[in-house]
């Protein structure tokens, strides 16, 4: 089973989760740009966040054989607090870089004003730069939040077929199906979906356009779900075709549309014996 996780926040994670998603099959990853659980206080905490993103967790994935990229942006939830608002005017230098694929996480959390303005100003810059976008569903109101993110999304102009609207549940699915664009869902232990969920929504749904993820973050959550999807696919009578096309083929045709994706194997001497900025992720040496 080959696997691209398309939403995981791997700087939440530690090496012991890399190593064994790269046993569970995971090759490739895009971690999303999101809030770290209390808020930034200056603008130049995203700068050297966003650095991070682009530099070392790159480095880090690549140690473990895992292919790494991001999506770039201001979320919703910090998209309320004005001491974030200058973020907005750095993103263009940081969609120009290389392993940027999307501009995301964008939409709404508690659908106030302010979310909208920055969502629909990061619209504007994802057409201007022609990258997709990852869109973030809000929590509460999860309905009613999709209804005005789909209204949001046409409003823009972009093509709905590159943008993707996650942490979809069986409320929301149809009415993002019905308009074109990519479908996202998180499997999570306790929240969100769960894999026998999910394999429900494909057998109604269909394959195309389909997203699956872990989100895996600092809460509580699971880098492995993604194969726990396709186990649960394939004992439920999915082939393995399909579970390719769900966990591999779809994230590489959704980033892919922006050019920029890195899927080459390794060189065989590429490992833990390489340093970024002078650090490696080795800790002392063996004995």
């Amino acid at each position: 089973m080959r696997i691209f996780d398309p939403h995981i926040h791997m700087t939440s994670r530690t090496t012991g989760d890399y190593e064994a998603m790269y046993a569970a099959g995971v090759r490739a990853l895009v971690e999303p740009a999101f809030w770290l659980g209390q808020p930034r206080t200056s603008v130049g905490s995203f700068v050297d966040y966003f650095d991070g993103l682009i530099g070392w967790e790159r480095f880090r994935a690549a140690q473990f054989g895992i292919r790494h990229h991001c999506t770039i942006a201001l979320n919703p939830k910090e998209a309320n607090d004005p001491r974030c608002a200058e973020v907005l005017d750095l993103l263009p230098r940081y969609l120009a870089k290389d392993g940027v694929v999307a501009v995301g996480e964008v939409g709404y959390d508690s659908m106030t004003d302010a979310e909208e303005k920055a969502f629909t100003r990061q619209l504007a810059l994802a057409v201007e730069h022609d990258l997709p976008v990852l869109v973030h569903t809000p929590h509460r109101d999860k309905l009613a939040g999709t209804k005005r993110t789909l209204d949001v999304v046409a409003d823009s102009g972009i093509a709905p077929d590159r943008v993707v609207v996650d942490h979809l549940n069986e409320l929301t699915v149809g009415v993002v199906a019905d308009s074109g664009c990519w479908m996202g869902f998180s499997i999570y232990p306790d929240t969100k979906m769960d894999e026998q969920r999910m394999v429900a929504i494909l057998r109604e749904y269909g394959t195309d356009r389909m997203l699956v993820n872990s989100a895996a973050d600092w809460g509580r959550s699971d880098p492995l779900k993604t194969q726990a999807t396709g186990t649960a696919m394939l004992e439920a009578g999915f082939t393995e075709s399909a579970v390719d096309t769900v966990l591999w083929s779809n994230p590489v045709a959704f980033y892919g549309k922006s050019g920029k994706l890195m899927l080459d194997p390794f060189p065989s001497d590429e490992g833990s014996a390489a340093t970024f900025e002078g650090n490696s992720v080795l800790r002392g040496a063996r004995a």
